[in-house]
């Protein structure tokens, strides 16, 4: 007898092939399904799990192939519905309920039952499964739809599409860029603040020429790096309100204090006491967070008169289901150094100066990094929220995978537009070409997910290669564009 533990394709090609049924087996139109032979387990990688199977569902008798999958969904997650490899399947069985429909069609059209096997399971197992397919779920990623089709596919082609997809989603950055520095160049001339809700900015704005001249105030660079920085720190559930955070307590702000000898605590309390994530209530405080208190509330009560902008709610702040190293007062305090070097030790024109010179790569990626890793210090060393310690100190505020997602997500590209608008072509070549060879000390999860699908190892580090999957997880996998994409032209034609 079989043995139930994680939920497996191969469980279920045991259950079927064992014929263990509870009761009498049924289309979810009630017709009856009589099993005359399960069929020849398939060996080979590609297509269905049983051939030659014989199966009478109703009065009529098939003869043909059964495909075996957990969920529903994986009819069209695996691509057998664009595979004619799949042609001839005449039942398609799953295990879990969930998203459970009656049909599904094949690639050339015609419309098979499904059959959903647990209500029919030996009731001694049905429990062990249902707790199995939970844990599947719970632990379940998406799955590309070629992901069982697609090795023989060349690597070289493989990672020649995740090349060109990366560049595409360089381009996109830069047009995005480059559209948010008009914006503000436009903003600065029409003397308008920047508003709290989006716009349309109107058809005078549309028509405009720019000029390379409009784009010389280095103001205007310093707060969009300011701006992509935050947003970049802030993660999918704090990016947004990080960059209205930047957008609020902006460079024309904090630069009326860079001269002052506490630089860095003014720019903490202006941040902290805007975003509403200060902890007003100091009771339950311990001695170094009461200080640290009460240095944010006078600085801030000296300065606040000069700030103008808007005010945000702790609520609005996102810290469920967060590693504690990533709550935004953690991020906050890593992003809080940055614009201080940005301001203070004129971060970005030494990264310009830096690449208008001839240096190996080597020496262009570690300068980089020296220049966005920020080491914890103070307070935020050993705190993750406002009084209460941290249990383990906090190394880095931003650390180097952080680091090298920010130099690939927003500095490369916004030197791309910077020396594109000032027609600086070597510079221009230089970042093309650090970018094209960058490799990254960090992954996520779907590019790990993208990797398992395509079947390659050590490519994921290339930043070209990282962002094409994310570029074709994103808009093309879970979008089913498959013939849009040049795997997905060859495996499913």
């Amino acid at each position: 007898m079989f043995k139930i533990g994680k939920v497996s394709e191969k469980l279920l090609y045991e259950i079927w092939k064992s014929e263990n049924f509870e009761a009498q087996l049924k289309t979810v139109d009630d017709q009856i399904i009589e099993i005359i032979d399960t069929g020849e387990n398939n060996k080979d990688y590609a297509g269905p799990d049983f051939f030659n199977s014989r199966i009478k569902i109703g009065n009529i008798l098939y003869l043909g192939d059964v495909e075996i999958d957990i969920w529903h969904s994986d009819w069209k997650a695996h691509g057998h519905y664009l595979d004619k490899k799949y042609n001839k399947v005449i039942l398609h069985i799953v295990l879990s309920k969930e998203r459970f429909r009656p049909y599904v069609y094949t690639q050339d059209g015609r419309k098979i039952n499904s059959i959903c096997l647990i209500d029919f399971i030996n009731v001694s197992y049905q429990s062990s499964l249902r707790n199995a397919i939970e844990s599947e779920r719970a632990n379940r990623g998406f799955v590309m739809p070629c992901s069982e089709i697609n090795e023989n596919i060349l690597l070289q082609d493989k990672l020649k599409l995740l090349t060109d997809l990366g560049i595409e989603r360089f381009k996109q950055k830069e047009k995005k860029i480059f559209e948010r520095i008009k914006e503000m160049v436009y903003l600065k001339e029409m003397n308008i603040r920047e508003p709290i809700v989006r716009y349309d900015f109107g058809e005078e704005f549309q028509n405009k020429k720019f000029t390379p001249a409009e784009f010389n105030d280095p103001l205007l660079w310093q707060q969009l790096i300011y701006e992509m920085i935050f947003e970049a720190l802030g993660y999918s559930k704090n990016k947004d309100n990080m960059l209205k955070l930047a957008k609020a307590v902006n460079l024309d702000f904090l630069i009326k204090f860079k001269e002052e000898e506490k630089f860095q605590d003014i720019i903490e309390c202006a941040l902290f006491n805007v975003s509403g994530i200060i902890s007003v209530d100091h009771t339950n405080s311990d001695e170094k967070s009461t200080e640290y208190l009460r240095v944010l509330i006078e600085k801030w009560s000296e300065i606040k008169d000069q700030y103008d902008g808007a005010y945000f709610k702790k609520e609005e702040w996102n810290f469920f289901k967060l590693r504690p190293q990533n709550f935004p007062t953690v991020r906050i305090a890593g992003a809080s150094r940055i614009i201080r070097r940005l301001i203070k030790d004129e971060l970005l024109r030494n990264i310009i100066t830096f690449f208008t010179e001839e240096h190996k790569q080597k020496k262009i990626v570690s300068t980089l990094r020296n220049m966005i890793i920020v080491n914890a210090k103070g307070y935020w060393r050993n705190h993750y929220v406002f009084d209460k310690t941290a249990k383990e100190e906090i190394n880095y505020f931003v650390g180097l995978s952080r680091a090298d997602e920010i130099i690939i997500n927003v500095i490369l590209p916004v030197l791309a537009v910077y020396f594109e608008i000032f027609d600086d072509k070597p510079a221009a070549r230089r970042v093309k070409n650090l970018y094209l060879n960058f490799h990254q000390k960090s992954s996520n999860r779907v590019v790990k997910q993208v990797v398992d699908s395509l079947h390659i190892t050590d490519s994921e580090n290339k930043s070209v290669h990282a962002q094409g999957m994310i570029e074709l997880f994103r808009h093309y996998c879970v979008k089913e564009r498959c013939m849009e994409c040049e795997i997905g032209k060859v495996v499913f034609k």
